[in-house]
């Protein structure tokens, strides 16, 4: 019984980001680079899954660079990923060869059983290679979920509505589910986890080798540029009164709102 987390190798939300002279992308370099936080709960309901289903066995998959990418496996694996695949990918892949590519090489290694993702990613956040995968797979699927159980032939999930509503939904297995946060509180990876995992050997499979070529790519990035800066704070002074006549005077002259 296999069970793949799909993930994806995203900038830390505190790295300064850099736009590239040709304005076609972010410079990678000198970036830190984690694993995306809604996949984190994808591990960590598949770590349960398999904690509770002893045949299981849990596959950490990802496509990227594979000199960068290897080590959100790595963290997967000290979590409690049982192996891992890395796709070699280049940097920049749509959203559509991304999820040809993980279909593709879970579909190699005999299918799966339940696959897990969250439901974005937060670099980009088009919330779109969950569904496609699955689509490729032939499977249903579900994202933005928030409590899951599983049976032996199927699955149990809620998951968040608009409105602030919730849906339960049955998906048979096999099925792919999109983590949402407050899925559960992931761990964190132990000592020997970690030890682990840097002696672990990790699949190689070639970008090259799916038949996928770069030119399949419906989407093409350009124009990448900075928010602009936000304006100096503004404090106004003297009492109630001066600070009410000072605020409609900014408001109307300067912030032209009223």
């Amino acid at each position: 019984m296999k069970v793949f987390v799909c993930l994806k190798q995203v900038p830390d939300t505190e790295t300064k980001i850099k736009i590239l002279p040709d304005q076609s992308g972010i410079d990678t370099a000198g970036i830190k680079w984690v694993v995306n936080p809604y996949d984190e709960f994808a591990i960590e309901e598949a770590v349960k899954f398999k904690e509770k289903n002893p045949t299981a066995q849990v596959w950490a998959i990802t496509s990227g660079p594979k000199a960068r990418a290897i080590e959100s496996l790595r963290t997967a694996l000290a979590m409690g990923a049982d192996e891992a695949i890395v796709i070699n990918s280049p940097d920049g892949l749509d959203a559509l060869s991304t999820a040809q590519a993980l279909a593709k090489t879970i579909q190699q290694e005999g299918g799966a059983h339940l696959v897990l993702t969250g439901k974005m990613a937060i670099d980009n956040s088009q919330s779109s290679v969950p569904q496609m995968v699955a689509e490729f797979l032939g499977i249903p699927h579900t994202t933005v979920v928030s409590k899951f159980e599983a049976t032996a032939e199927s699955f149990l999930v809620e998951r968040d509505a608009d409105g602030g509503t919730k849906e339960v939904i049955q998906l048979m297995s096999p099925a792919l589910v999109a983590a949402n946060k407050g899925l559960n509180m992931p761990r964190y990876a132990s000592l020997p986890g970690i030890m682990k995992a840097k002696k672990k050997i990790i699949k190689e499979v070639e970008f090259s080798s799916l038949g996928i070529t770069t030119t399949e790519q419906k989407v093409r990035y350009s124009g990448f540029a900075l928010p602009p800066e936000k304006p100096p704070v503004k404090l106004l002074s003297g009492d109630v009164a001066s600070q009410v006549s000072q605020l409609v005077e900014a408001l109307r002259n300067e912030a032209k709102v009223i």
